[in-house]
């Protein structure tokens, strides 16, 4: 029995990306992630209207605990931030509608959490979830592991284990020993 089941959401307009963990004591366990492709949609707030609707859809089918969601980076297109945090608002108002608490981490904190390095490329990510979870396949979008991501940092930050170390492999798994297929 699961004691706690986590999703994570990488909000955005055109594609928005989702993963669940379980965790199990110390371990995790990946449950679903994928992707919510809104590119035919023209008019905004259909967008928006289905970025709600598949929201509260992955929380009555799987039933999280929390949500924890990438908050909109800061960039130099004011109109792509403003229809990210849109979408994330979308996501957290579905969580909250179904009484989910929500946790919110930047961009730099998640990459910081799952790689050791808050500038890491989503490859890099993908590449650490790969090897955290253990799944083979890497989805068909990076945004269903930037998803997945935020979940992961979440399960990291709540437990308090440290970021992996920048140095190495080894003391990555000095850090985490319960990672390491036997």
């Amino acid at each position: 029995m699961a004691e706690k089941i986590i999703l994570g959401i990488d909000p955005g307009t055109n594609v928005m990306g989702y993963g669940l963990i379980q965790i199990e004591g110390p371990t995790m366990k990946l449950v679903a992630a994928g992707v919510v492709r809104m590119e035919k949609i023209k008019d905004h707030a259909l967008k928006l209207k289905r970025i709600f609707e598949r929201t509260l859809m992955l929380i009555d089918e799987y039933h999280p605990d929390e949500l924890a969601i990438e908050a909109p980076f800061f960039g130099k297109n004011v109109q792509s931030m403003l229809k990210l945090g849109r979408a994330q608002g979308v996501a957290i108002a579905a969580a909250l509608y179904r009484s989910v608490p929500v946790i919110e981490y930047s961009p730099k904190k998640i990459k910081m959490s799952i790689t050791g390095n808050g500038n890491a490329s989503k490859e890099q990510v993908a590449t650490m979830l790969q090897q955290l979870l253990a799944f083979k396949e890497s989805p068909k979008f990076l945004d269903a592991t930037d998803g997945l991501a935020a979940a992961v940092c979440h399960f990291f930050q709540s437990t308090n284990k440290k970021p992996v170390s920048k140095k190495n492999w080894a003391d990555f798994i000095a850090a985490h020993p319960d990672k390491v297929l036997k």
